[in-house]
């Protein structure tokens, strides 16, 4: 049913593409003069990111330039671990580079190793306080939900998962994939079954899970969704539910499934402590989080963070699906993480 969904949904995205030219009616992006003038000077913006290049950086470089000329978007693309590491040797070295940096793994790593500044933008004055840090270093760009995903040509309609206990099925033994090292990967969903479900039966799930000798693939999670497409395994953890709809809009195998409770995080963006072009990133993570760059992340087929914007698919949402998810700031992620690899470490390896 929400391949069918995707489906139709992406055919009408397609076909509003087509009749509309870029909107700008209910564009609320009008920049702040003087910081337009600032960053006009600085001419350029460097971006330090965790997001997929085709899918959502690119299409959020253009839409800013056409917005702002005379401000041009740069960035790099890697995971959370290789952008902390050059943050970091970039910031002992004295040579900072970033300007604007975004991410879910690591970004407590960030923070406390002063390499943020605080800043204020117009537009995230009104979000809720858990998409903004109380000291202004980090401002929610999109979230992720994530739970199970399988392929429905391995999975027949009868058997397929519908809350945690059907993984504990014999029939799916060594036919279970995740991400072993990663809060987007084993550690998030170890995490989440013990919130989910409470320490004592959290736990007793989680060893019996672990005799189901689950897959440890330690690659990005939509590569792992691409394997358990492929066919090469049935079921998929902690897969990103708008990765799956997208590939299900496209014709392929796929159901993602939320297991209730989800896993859901946050992808915080803040600013470089020492950025070059400081007025540039400003005006940068304000055009991110106004509503007109929230519709590009919804265009896009990410889950916008801002409240007042509908996901492309809204049962994706929790709250709209009608389940149940465990949300991680980035203070969460990091604070625990070296228990629940010490959970994956003693059970699953």
């Amino acid at each position: 049913m929400l391949a069918r969904l995707c489906r139709s949904l992406f055919a009408l995205g397609l076909l509003a593409g087509l009749s509309l030219s870029p909107a700008r009616a209910a564009d609320d992006f009008v920049p702040d003069p003087k910081l337009l003038e600032a960053a006009r000077k600085e001419g350029e913006v460097l971006y330090y990111t965790t997001l997929i290049v085709e899918q959502i950086v690119r299409p959020l470089a253009r839409a800013f330039q056409s917005r702002v000329p005379g401000v041009q978007v740069k960035w790099v693309r890697a995971d959370g671990t290789g952008l902390v590491v050059k943050m970091t040797n970039e910031a002992r070295a004295s040579r900072v580079q970033a300007d604007v940096w975004s991410m879910v793994d690591g970004a407590q790593a960030v923070l406390q190793g002063g390499f943020t500044d605080a800043f204020e933008v117009p537009r995230a004055k009104d979000l809720p306080a858990t998409l903004v840090d109380r000291n202004h270093h980090w401002v929610a760009t999109n979230l992720g939900v994530r739970s199970a995903a399988f392929n429905t040509q391995l999975v027949p309609k009868e058997h397929a998962p519908r809350g945690y206990q059907d993984l504990l099925d014999p029939r799916w033994k060594g036919k279970i994939v995740w991400n072993p090292k990663s809060m987007t990967g084993a550690w998030g969903f170890i995490s989440t079954v013990i919130k989910g479900m409470g320490e004592e039966q959290g736990m007793a799930y989680l060893r019996a899970l672990a005799k189901q000798d689950i897959v440890p693939l330690p690659i990005a999670i939509r590569a792992v969704l691409d394997r358990v497409i492929g066919g090469e395994y049935a079921i998929g953890l902690e897969m990103n539910n708008t990765h799956a709809a997208i590939s299900a809009a496209q014709g392929a195998p796929v159901h993602w499934v939320p297991l209730n409770p989800v896993s859901e995080t946050i992808q915080a963006a803040g600013i470089t402590k020492g950025a070059p072009h400081p007025n540039a990133a400003r005006l940068f993570i304000d055009f991110m989080v106004s509503r007109t760059g929230q519709e590009i992340f919804r265009d896009n087929d990410y889950l916008p963070m801002h409240p007042d914007i509908n996901a492309k698919i809204p049962e994706l949402r929790p709250e709209q699906g009608g389940y149940r998810a465990v949300m991680y700031r980035p203070e969460d992620i990091d604070s625990d993480t070296a228990r629940w690899a010490k959970i994956y470490e003693d059970l699953f390896r």
